[in-house]
């Protein structure tokens, strides 16, 4: 009998709680610099997760932790794009 497949696990930059990967939203700083929301969560470079929560979300900018875990400033509009994709998931 095959062992259970192992759950990746990743951290939100919000509530810094340890979730499933598949549970959060990925935000990634490409080879070129550039920010974007990783929907699919395949594209290449750095990613920073935070949990689809308002609250979370408020968190993480509030501290600056998205930007840090980038090592970028984070332009509003990726806040603003965040902010829609979990008004519509709810």
């Amino acid at each position: 009998m095959a062992a259970p497949k192992k759950v990746p696990m990743r951290q939100c930059v919000g509530c810094r709680e340890m979730k499933p990967k598949r549970e959060l939203t990925r935000v990634v700083r490409s080879p070129e610099g550039e920010i974007s929301v990783d929907s699919r969560g395949k594209k290449p470079g750095r990613g920073a997760y935070v949990c689809p929560d308002p609250e979370c979300l408020k968190k993480a900018i509030k501290t600056r932790a998205l930007g840090r875990a980038l090592g970028v400033e984070i332009p509003e509009e990726i806040f603003d794009t965040l902010k829609r994709q979990m008004e519509a998931e709810q």
